[in-house]
C-alpha cells in the first residue's frame, strides 16, 4: 500500500500478514551487511519474513521505505562516544515515520549509545536492545509482533502489561541460558571476576528521616544508599539472578538521587536496576508510561533526557520509608 502526502510519496508501507492475520515481515537496517545477513538468517529460521533495508544512510537520505510491520535497526557504537549527528537525525526521522505508520520499531545499540538513542526516540514507543545476543534479537521481534496482535483485539490493561514484562524477562533468561551453552566454560578466575560488585562495606547509617510537617518526608539519601548497598551485598554470597527486582532497585536509586539533587541518566538507571540493560529498559519504559517515572529533557543538550520520580511517586516513597519507622503490632 502506497502512502502519499499532498505533495509527494513520503514512504512505502506494505502490510504483510501471516495466516493468523498478524504482522509477519521485518525490515532490517544497519551499516554492517554481514550483521544484516545474520539477523535475516536468524529471523528466517524462526519463521519470519525479512527485507534488507540497507545501510543507515537509507534512513537519512531520501524517502524512508518501511517495508514491514517491524523495523529493526542496528545503532551500536564502539568506545565511549555516542552517536553522531547524522545518525541521530536519521533515527529521529524514522521514529516519526514509524509512529505515523503504526509499525513497530526495534533499535539495537550499545551502552555507549543508549542515552542518545533513548532521548531521540520519543514518539514510536520503540523496543531498545542493548548489546543483544542473537537469541535476544529473535525474542524481541516475536514480542513486538505478539504485542501488535494483542492490541488489535483489545487495549492491554495494566496487569496485562506487567505480566507481559515478567514473561518476557523469563523468556530472555532462557535465551541467555541457551547462549551460554554454546560458549566455553569460564575459568575459576573469570567466574570470580563476574561476581565482583561495587560494594565497599557498610556505610554509617544516619539517624532519623528528617523533620515531618504533617506529611512524611523522604529519608536522608545516605540511608537510601545504604539500603541499596545492602541489597547489592547479597550477590557476594548468592547468585544475583535470585534477587532480580528492577522496578524497586530503580525506585531506590531515583529516591536517593532526588535527595542528593543529582540527575539520573538512562544508562545509570539501567545499571542500578541490576538486570540486563534491555530488560531494565522495558521496565523503565513501562514505569514512564504508568506515570511512576517522568522524562526530564536536558536543557543544555537536546539529545539527552534524564529520568526522575513523579510527584506521586515521591510521596509514595516518603510514605513507604515513614511506615518502616512505625511500630509493628503483633497479633495476640
Amino acid at each position: 500500500m502506497l502512502i502519499q502526502s499532498n505533495e509527494q510519496a513520503d514512504f512505502t508501507y506494505d502490510m504483510a500478514s501471516d495466516g493468523a492475520g498478524l504482522p509477519a515481515r521485518v525490515a532490517i537496517y544497519g551499516e554492517n551487511a554481514i550483521w544484516r545477513d545474520q539477523v535475516a538468517s536468524d529471523l528466517g529460521g524462526a519463521g519470519f519474513r525479512t527485507i534488507d533495508g540497507g545501510s543507515i544512510a537509507a534512513l537519512i537520505e531520501g524517502p524512508i521505505a518501511l517495508l514491514g510491520d517491524v523495523v529493526l535497526v542496528d545503532c551500536a557504537v564502539s568506545g565511549s562516544r555516542g552517536l553522531d549527528g547524522l545518525m541521530l537525525a536519521g533515527l529521529a526521522r524514522l521514529d516519526m515515520r514509524v509512529a505515523r505508520s503504526g509499525a513497530k520499531l526495534i533499535v539495537a545499540t550499545s551502552m555507549a549509545g543508549l542515552d542518545d538513542v533513548f532521548a531521540v526516540l520519543d514518539q514510536s514507543g520503540p523496543q531498545i536492545l542493548v548489546d543483544p545476543s542473537r537469541a535476544e534479537r529473535v525474542v524481541a521481534v516475536g514480542r513486538v509482533m505478539g504485542e501488535a496482535g494483542a492490541s488489535r483485539v483489545r487495549e492491554m490493561a495494566e496487569d496485562d502489561r506487567l505480566a507481559l514484562l515478567r514473561l518476557s524477562q523469563q523468556v530472555e533468561a532462557i535465551a541467555r541460558s541457551l547462549d551460554r551453552i554454546s560458549q566455553p566454560e569460564p575459568t575459576a578466575a573469570a567466574k570470580l571476576g563476574e561476581h565482583k560488585h561495587d560494594f565497599h562495606g557498610p556505610e554509617p547509617v544516619p539517624s532519623g528521616f528528617g523533620a515531618s510537617h504533617g506529611k512524611p518526608s523522604l529519608p536522608d539519601p545516605r540511608m537510601v544508599r545504604q539500603v541499596i548497598a545492602n541489597r547489592q551485598a547479597r550477590a557476594r554470597f548468592f547468585d544475583a539472578e535470585l534477587f532480580g527486582d528492577p522496578a524497586w532497585d530503580m525506585l531506590l536509586d531515583l529516591t536517593a538521587a532526588h535527595g542528593e539533587g543529582t540527575q539520573v541518566s538512562v544508562t545509570s538507571l539501567c545499571i542500578a536496576a541490576g538486570v540486563p540493560a534491555t530488560t531494565a529498559l522495558r521496565w523503565l519504559s513501562q514505569m514512564v508510561e504508568s506515570g511512576i517515572f517522568v522524562r526530564v529533557p536536558d536543557p543544555s543538550d537536546k539529545r539527552r533526557a534524564f529520568i526522575a520520580l513523579s510527584e506521586g511517586s515521591l510521596a509514595a516513597m516518603a510514605g513507604y520509608f515513614a511506615s518502616l519507622r512505625a511500630p509493628v503490632t503483633l497479633a495476640a
